[in-house]
């Protein structure tokens, strides 16, 4: 068996015990690393390390410190705050509101998961108090996670910044806008469908509880992945398990703004703009910043550190380290050229499109996106294709498909969903998603490759 087989069967191996057993497959990337680079490759200790990513490791580092500093000290909650206190009672906005917090969050280096355990809660009791479909709700703000998840100072922005280098045609905010366009055009188009099939059914959406077998009423969970409803926003004095819905965000009286959080704010503005505009080094830029306002209030120095995203960090280590084996074994190049045999590099580019969001709907697609990009480099070399949008186009394909309920972010919108029957809405998402899987990957590569392909 030649090494480029062996070392393609053992990423894929990687990815089915990754999504069987609940396994960080960063983990399983330094093992493959050594499996294959010391048994197949012959490689030594100092050879098979090479590949790791150790400015990418400082950089995630840096961004997920800098974030824990601000959920710790009550910013991230300023900003959910403040973003729905804007609406005054205009409920149709809510959901537009929220997704854009939960864009904020991820633009500024939230992972997405967490971004959507925090704004989920609150949009989907909003939904059940006000007797919205809580199916659109959740998947707003799931988009809206999606939309800033790849912007400069993102961790998966930078994920791919770093692993396509300087690709003629690519840019860092191309990538970001084409996926933040892209998402809230689903959105949008979601919102749209589900308005339209609730006025087919004569009038708003009707929640529907069925009983549990004890007789009490059902809701909330649903069977399936089964994630923490995480994220909610405790009500001081009310009863034991009670979060606080957007009505009462809305009546409650506006929180004193602390220095902590004025300087927390100036120093992500301060982040992007040393990023964007004087290319400075994010992760050294954000540990600065997160230390310096952990310095004002003590209390969260150590908390701080244990909030960096450190299954994120080895999950991404791992897979970029076992990555660089696969092109040492001459994999990545063995497949390009299997997929451009197809005959044309655009036919190409649309079956990356559909694996990476098949298989994204079903493992991380941190990982997909890392595997994904190193195949799609050698295929646009030189083809009339435009560079940066087919990588825009492969990066948003492994994306758009975590709405599925195997994902975090699906799995969160079923386990906050409220007033309604949890197989019924089970079934719902996972329909949902299906749609999803089967026309993102390619209204994808159909509005952003086609189009600028010569």
């Amino acid at each position: 068996m030649s090494p480029e087989l062996i070392s393609i069967l053992a990423l894929f191996a990687m990815v089915v015990i990754a999504t069987l057993r609940p396994i960080n497959i960063g983990i399983l990337g330094f093992i493959g690393t050594f499996l294959v680079g010391t048994l197949v490759l012959r490689l030594d200790e100092k050879q098979m390390l090479a590949g790791f990513p150790a400015d990418l490791f400082l950089t995630i580092v840096g961004v997920t410190y800098l974030f824990a500093v601000a959920k710790l000290n009550g910013t991230v909650d300023l900003i959910v705050d403040r973003g729905v206190r804007l609406v005054r009672g205009r409920t149709a906005l809510v959901p537009w509101v929220l997704f854009g917090i939960a864009a904020i969050l991820t633009a500024m280096g939230t992972f997405p998961p967490a971004a959507v355990a925090l704004v989920a809660p609150v949009a989907l009791s909003f939904a059940a108090k006000h007797g919205m479909d809580p199916l659109p709700v959740g998947m707003t703000v799931v988009y809206g996670a999606l939309a800033g998840s790849l912007s400069p100072i993102s961790v998966l922005g930078l994920l791919v910044s770093g692993m396509v280098g300087d690709t003629p045609g690519f840019s860092p905010m191309v990538l970001f806008v084409t996926a933040f366009v892209y998402s809230t055009l689903i959105a949008i188009l979601t919102q749209l469908f589900f308005s339209w099939k609730n006025r087919l059914r004569g009038g708003a959406f009707t929640a529907v509880v069925a009983d549990r077998p004890d007789g009490s009423a059902g809701g909330g969970a649903a069977p399936g992945p089964r994630v923490p409803a995480t994220g909610n926003i405790s009500v001081g004095g009310a009863g034991r398990g009670s979060t606080l819905t957007l009505t009462q965000t809305l009546q409650t009286p506006r929180v004193r703004t602390t220095p902590a959080q004025v300087l927390t704010l100036l120093a992500l503005v301060s982040l992007a703009v040393g990023a964007m505009v004087f290319h400075l080094d994010i992760g050294i830029l954000a540990l600065v910043a997160g230390t310096l306002i952990a310095f004002i209030e003590k209390k969260h120095l150590t908390a701080a550190v244990e909030g960096i995203s450190w299954s994120t960090i080895l999950l991404v280590a791992g897979m970029i380290t076992y990555i660089s084996i696969v092109e040492e074994a001459g994999a990545i190049e063995w497949v390009a050229n299997g997929i451009g045999s197809l005959g044309s590099p655009l036919v190409g580019v649309l079956v990356l499109c559909v694996m990476a969001g098949v298989v994204s709907a079903f493992a991380s697609s941190t990982a997909v996106i890392a595997i994904s990009i190193p195949m799609l480099l050698p295929l646009i070399e030189g083809s009339p294709i435009a560079g940066g949008m087919a990588i825009s186009a492969v990066a948003i394909a492994a994306k758009v498909v975590d709405v599925s309920p195997f994902s975090t972010n699906g799995a969160l919108v079923l386990a906050n969903a409220q007033n309604v029957d949890p197989a019924a809405f089970y079934q719902r998402i996972l329909r949902y998603s299906g749609v999803i899987v089967l026309v993102g990957p390619l209204l994808a590569w159909a509005t952003l490759v086609v189009p600028f392909s010569v």
